[in-house]
């Protein structure tokens, strides 16, 4: 067999051939799949992000609700302003059931926290330490927001077995108008 200059030729472009589409048309198509596979992995990986925040929007919208529901009832428990003085009855019954003399009250200017009320009242009351822890957990268990604060116990001296309490006693209420705007 003898190779010539056409058979040479012709082996030239057997080889030539496959090596030029290789260049030419695969190296170029095997990068944009590359491309493709990595913007396509990208898209995963948001799509899983999104998910993941989606389902964490589902989760705040339902905590939302819970919030909401939990000050829809601190709300029922806060009286309206003419309620207050039905409240401060009640302090007043549960410090004679408990064995103490009637509290005296002085009530002092109401404060505005939020859109709710404060009504700080001054008691001052006497009666068996006992009695004034009973009436402490009692108060305690009252369905009205209320806070106890500046407390002053003093023993009286001149009674055995008798003590003086001064405290003032906040009553939280709504604000009619911040409610009604």
């Amino acid at each position: 067999m003898r190779i010539g200059l056409r058979e040479f030729i012709l082996l030239l472009i057997l080889i030539g051939l496959p090596t030029a589409s290789f260049f030419l048309v695969f190296r170029p198509e095997n990068r944009d799949i590359d491309g493709a596979k990595r913007e396509i992995e990208h898209k995963r990986s948001v799509l899983l992000k999104l998910r993941e925040e989606t389902g964490k929007s589902q989760d705040l919208a339902r905590t939302n609700k819970e919030i909401q529901d939990r000050i829809e009832a601190i709300e029922a428990r806060l009286p309206s302003k003419k309620e207050v003085e039905a409240v401060v009855r009640q302090v007043a019954d549960l410090a004679v059931a408990a064995g103490l003399d009637v509290p005296q009250l002085k009530s002092g200017k109401a404060l505005k926290t939020a859109s709710y009320m404060e009504q700080p009242l001054e008691l001052s009351t006497q009666g068996a330490f006992n009695g004034f822890y009973d009436f402490l957990l009692k108060l305690e268990q009252l369905a009205r927001i209320t806070r106890m604060t500046d407390l002053k116990i003093k023993r009286n001296d001149e009674t055995d077995g008798v003590m003086q309490a001064t405290f003032t006693l906040s009553i939280y209420y709504q604000d009619e108008q911040a409610v009604n705007k």
